[in-house]
């Protein structure tokens, strides 16, 4: 197996750097994140610091772990080390004769695209932040009003749950909140009692850590999230196809609730180490947090109400 470190460089407006192979290399003209090889004795972080001078002309500040991904071509089986860099300086050149581009965020990309890079091009569709919905609502109007507030406020990701509510009052509430969230350009989640009706509003679903180990099928939505507490959670979570899973305290309630405690950093740490999913990290809100968490490897931050 070859270790690889793949860099996937943000400019400020949020798009991402793509090059594509040089003519001599398997598969030649496909576009890919920039990075290579990982030498014995080198770390990712030197590996990658050393590949993007070679091939870009660009000196990386710091690079936060993100994900590993295995990956079996005809030549080599590789074992990608992905990482975040948000901290560069210089400005890419074509050094090896490739050709660059900055895909904007939510952009079309490129065609050949590397298989490898292709759910990595899902990933960075992920907000910094998701958050999960206030779970008091007594009705629909309560849990719109609620919904138009948390948007208004810039969250576009929203994990929505409201077991208070049942029946046609569970359901108006679910279709007003798709609406809110589809004016703004948001991303909404629904728990599994609401999973059956979620594709026909574009919503997403999302699994608490109860529900996900009973679960053996990947739920047929365009997105799907999972809670996670332990390294056997998000085995299951990554090999049922899942886009990212939530790291979650212990006690999460059978009845599919999401959980109520915060993710600690011991568990925060071990399950960043190596993730083949985009990770966010139960804490409190705070730069602070979010920058912790991102050292650790994590995606970004869950949120709980109030924000």
């Amino acid at each position: 197996m070859t270790p690889v470190a793949v860099g996937v460089l943000f400019r400020a407006d949020g798009a991402v750097l793509l090059a594509d192979r040089p003519a001599g290399k398997p598969y030649a003209g496909y576009w890919e994140f920039p990075g290579g090889k990982i030498e014995p004795g080198e770390s990712v972080e030197q590996a990658l610091a050393r590949e993007l001078a070679e091939e870009l002309g660009v000196r990386v500040r710091a690079a936060d772990p993100w994900t590993v991904l295995e990956y079996d071509y005809p030549h080599a089986y590789v074992r990608l080390h992905f990482r975040r860099i948000f901290d560069w300086v210089g400005t890419p050149r074509p050094v090896e004769g490739q050709r660059l581009m900055f895909l904007p965020a939510g952009g079309l990309p490129p065609a050949p695209l590397l298989p490898a890079a292709i759910p990595a091009l899902r990933w960075i569709q992920l907000p910094t932040v998701t958050g999960y919905s206030e779970r008091t609502s007594v009705d629909a109007g309560q849990a719109q009003h609620w919904m138009e507030r948390a948007l208004a406020r810039g969250l576009r990701q929203i994990l929505w749950y409201e077991p208070k509510l049942a029946g046609t009052a569970l359901e108006t509430a679910l279709r007003g909140c798709s609406a809110r969230a589809s004016a703004y350009g948001a991303r909404l989640l629904v728990d599994s009692r609401m999973a059956p009706v979620a594709p026909d509003l574009g919503a997403g679903c999302f699994l608490s850590a109860s529900v996900l180990r009973s679960t053996r099928v990947r739920p047929p939505h365009r997105w799907a999230g999972a809670g996670v507490r332990d390294s056997d959670d998000l085995r299951h979570a990554a090999s049922l196809g899942c886009d990212f899973a939530v790291i979650e305290g212990t006690g999460c309630g059978e009845d599919g609730a999401p959980e109520e405690q915060l993710a600690s950093w011991e568990t925060i740490s071990e399950l960043c180490r190596e993730t083949p999913l985009p990770l966010y990290a139960a804490l409190a809100p705070s730069v602070d947090n979010l920058r912790q968490a991102r050292r650790h490897g994590a995606h970004g931050l869950a949120l709980r109400p109030p924000f």
